[in-house]
């Protein structure tokens, strides 16, 4: 579905922007500037050669401006080169035995990303499934865009700070009913109905290595681990499976550094997710712990960064029909649940710099469409320092000192009470997520669609779907 609205009114403003610089350069002085040329390339109402699919997991306007502010005001973010940003809307719907399905305002990750996988509103919890009567009953399945990338014959790459097999790098790879069926044995537990023994796709690590696809590198070694419980497989891992099709395997950062694109790629650097780029102090509440900085640089020099997987991963993908690469920062959302300020701020950094790769690429490759997203918002809220202990936070909160020498304040509060009146409990539980609507950046062919508020199905059509 194409904005042609935003678009036509866009074209005609940009016209006279092209216009009045003429105009300008005339005169002797700079031209046309790089904005301009940007937005004019964003008209293009063509397929980009090339396309980068950028998720910060849980990264809504709170999480971005908190890394932002912690950087230094000054100091622009590279998500902040782009020079288009549209908002989408991400509710999900609940279980029914037909159309039409009731929204549910809160999404999780599996839900938002079957939206601009496969432009279909489905089920908390489903991947890439339509929605069904109930969470155990299996919908439809339905291709996703990286799907029909690959069968055009585009290479295809799948990047991931989490396990590969969590919901959100799942979703272009996979189909099942349940998130949780990340490898055979998960699988034999909840979803017994897709099991290959039975004749099913079998699990998400099955899945994902069965599609083929060019480059996949992440977190989620264990669920690879798994044995295989039906067909040509049957008894050997999921490693051993991808081994048999032609991937060359690796677990390290030298391991990949090392590889060639004359193969497939299955790259998986930590058992679980990988590890965090920073720490620092737990949340705590009442007034909190006494400013800090992050301690940064912490992740091991095994595991590669997002940065260095994204930039690794263009490189094993340029090919003259085109590539389809999504990178996901994932930890920015499971550092947000668990109310570790140092853990999320560090992420989002982490994963700004894989945009910048992602831009840099673009700018010599203008063919590229790079969008930049979140699958859904969040809990932490910037709010105001208060060093006179009154009007404090009534959630969980941490003070961290910025690189502007300032105190930032971060406040969780959508879960860690007993009840009506009750005060937090000691240890935070889980966070949960919010329903606000998540930013959208674009850059390249066809960027436009992003403009004004859409919903995260319009994704689908503007990634080529």
């Amino acid at each position: 579905m194409k904005r042609r609205g935003a678009i036509a009114a866009l074209a005609v403003g940009t016209a006279a922007v092209a216009v009045l610089a003429s105009t300008v350069a005339a005169d002797g002085s700079p031209g046309r500037g790089d904005d301009e040329r940007e937005i004019e390339q964003a008209l293009h109402d063509h397929h980009p050669t090339n396309v980068i699919l950028l998720i910060g997991d849980g990264m809504g306007t709170q999480e971005i401006t908190a890394a932002r502010y912690y950087q230094g005001v000054h100091n622009k973010l590279n998500v902040d080169r782009m020079p288009l940003t549209g908002f989408d809307t991400t509710w999900s719907v609940k279980p029914a035995a037909k159309a039409p399905y009731l929204p549910d305002y809160d999404p999780d990750s599996a839900s938002t990303g079957t939206m601009w996988a496969t432009g279909v509103k489905t089920l908390d919890e489903r991947i890439s499934q339509g929605p069904s009567s109930a969470i155990d009953v299996p919908g439809r399945n339905y291709p996703s865009v990286m799907e029909k990338a690959h069968k055009r014959g585009m290479r295809t790459g799948n990047v991931s700070t989490a396990e590969i097999t969590d919901a959100t790098p799942a979703v272009q790879a996979s189909h099942i009913s349940l998130r949780g069926c990340q490898g055979p044995a998960d699988t034999a537990a909840s979803c017994t109905k897709e099991t290959k023994d039975v004749g099913g796709l079998g699990s998400i690590a099955e899945q994902e290595v069965d599609n083929h696809f060019d480059v996949i590198l992440g977190g989620g070694r264990a669920r690879f681990e798994q044995t295989v419980t039906g067909g040509r497989d049957k008894g050997r891992t999921v490693v051993d499976s991808a081994k048999r099709q032609g991937y060359q395997y690796v677990t390290d950062a030298n391991g990949l550094r090392g590889v060639r694109g004359d193969k497939p790629v299955l790259g998986l650097f930590n058992a679980s997710n990988m590890s965090l780029e920073w720490t620092g102090p737990a949340s705590a509440t009442g007034k909190g712990n006494a400013p800090t900085p992050c301690v940064e640089n912490q992740r091991p020099a095994s595991e590669p960064s997002l940065s260095d997987m994204t930039s690794k991963a263009i490189k094993l993908l340029e090919n003259r029909k085109g590539f389809f690469l999504q990178v996901e920062g994932a930890s920015i959302d499971k550092q947000d649940h668990a109310t570790n300020a140092c853990g999320q701020l560090g992420e989002t950094v982490a994963f700004d710099r894989a945009i910048g790769v992602a831009l840099d690429y673009q700018q010599s490759h203008p063919d590229t469409l790079v969008i930049v997203t979140a699958d859904h918002s969040h809990t932490s809220q910037i709010v105001s320092e208060d060093a006179s202990g009154s009007g404090l936070p009534t959630g969980y909160s941490t003070n961290v000192t910025t690189k502007d020498g300032q105190t930032l304040t971060l406040t969780y509060g959508t879960a860690g009470f007993g009840g009506a009146g009750a005060a937090p409990v000691a240890a935070p539980p889980s966070q949960q997520h919010t329903g606000a609507t998540v930013p959208v950046w674009g850059i390249g062919p066809n960027a436009a669609n992003i403009l004004g508020t859409n919903d995260h199905t319009d994704l689908f059509h503007t990634l080529g779907g």
